[in-house]
């Protein structure tokens, strides 16, 4: 993309298309931390009920600041250390039709660690270090309960500007809970159709061998994608099936998952922002807010394209002068092939090979020095014809 019509038109697009989406997920995710009924409660209510009763969770009691913080650090804790299990135990556990091997104890370590605090550092090669198992129940599984974290704090933030009183700050365990089952799984249900409809895998099938149009023998790795790819895009996770992330077809296969894909990273965000000014009951302030980030993504997006739009700029031949006319250039090219000398005569077929003379050996020297002068002569009435037509 560069600085032209085409590339300043879709940045509008996209960024029109996210205001439109804002208020929506804003009232949405009021209605949710609020504890308020929503369309959705029909289904999952009895589900959240069920956590509750078999956590021992009483959702009607609220934490403060220091029993809020303990509780998420204690989650994540725990987190941290199950997927480390499922990294070193994933030679024996099950969904590993590729047989990848247990992951490096500090791989593993730092993975564990980089996926629960929503770091998500890669530094692996997905589809040939983690099984299907792992990618789904150790790596999709810390996006959402990472992104869930991330949520809560945010949340827990406006309780704190927007409340009389910062005793109470809602439930930890409460607001997860709410953020998982009512906001990420049922928009990455959605989502993860989406990403299968317009090309994403979404299997358990072993990895594919093929021949090349080159002959080369090629492994095609593939399996449970689309799920992942959702929760890695709303979450803002990174970390992705395959190596590539979103750069790979197989994640990112059309134009336009490209562009859910990259509204998708914004949507929890900008809700957040109108739910602060919800909440605050000063819905101006939250479109304060909305714009001061916007303007910093603006101002971004179009440093980087003009930024591009010079880089390659750069890379194109410069000229003195104005450019000659495509009539002139084809006049050139007609003056320099009639003025052109005839073209050395093509090879005659091999003879038997014999002892080579003397006479034969400067016979062969004079022909080849006058084939280098005849192509020079012939560049030299090109350039001079272009010369002209360029001047003309």
């Amino acid at each position: 993309m560069s600085f032209t019509f085409n590339g300043v038109a879709q940045i509008l697009v996209y960024f029109v298309i996210l205001v439109l989406i804002t208020k929506p997920m804003g009232l949405y995710l009021t209605a949710v931390f609020s504890g308020r009924r929503t369309w959705l409660g029909y289904i999952f209510r009895p589900v959240e009920r069920g956590i509750y009763k078999l956590c021992g969770v009483d959702e009607e009691k609220e934490q403060d600041w220091k029993v809020y913080a303990v509780s998420m650090l204690l989650f994540t804790m725990v987190t941290v250390l199950l997927l480390y299990a499922i990294e070193r135990l994933q030679a024996i556990l099950p969904g590993n039709p590729a047989g990848q091997s247990a992951v490096d104890p500090l791989l593993a370590f730092n993975t564990a660690v980089s996926f629960s605090t929503n770091t998500n550092w890669q530094n692996y090669t997905g589809e040939t270090t983690m099984s299907y198992f792992t990618q789904m129940a150790g790596l999709a599984f810390h996006n959402f309960a990472s992104a869930g974290v991330g949520v809560v704090l945010a949340v827990v933030i406006i309780r704190a500007l927007t409340r009389r009183s910062t005793r109470f700050l809602g439930n930890f365990w409460v607001d997860l809970t709410r953020v998982c089952l009512y906001v990420l799984l049922p928009i990455c249900f959605i989502f993860a159709l989406f990403l299968v409809w317009q090309g994403v895998p979404e299997n358990f099938n072993a990895y594919t061998q093929v021949t090349g149009i080159q002959g080369f023998a090629q492994t095609i790795a593939q399996g449970p994608v689309a799920s992942q790819e959702a929760i890695k895009m709303l979450g803002t996770n990174g970390g992705g099936f395959f190596n590539a992330n979103s750069a790979h077809p197989f994640e990112n296969p059309t134009p336009f998952s490209n562009l859910v894909e990259m509204l998708s990273i914004f949507t929890l965000g900008a809700g957040l922002i109108y739910m602060f000014g919800n909440m605050a009951r000063n819905r101006k302030q939250g479109w304060i807010l909305f714009a001061a980030v916007s303007f910093v993504f603006l101002l971004g997006a179009f440093i980087a394209l003009t930024r591009r739009s010079q880089r390659l700029g750069s890379t194109k031949p410069r000229r003195n002068g104005p450019s000659p006319s495509p009539a002139a250039i084809w006049r050139a090219r007609r003056c320099a092939l009639a003025s052109a000398p005839p073209r050395c005569s093509p090879p005659s077929p091999p003879m038997p090979r014999a002892a080579p003379s003397i006479a034969g050996t400067i016979a062969t020297r004079r022909s080849a020095a006058w084939c280098r002068s005849s192509t020079s002569s012939s560049a030299r009435s090109s350039s001079a014809a272009l010369a002209r037509a360029s001047m003309a």
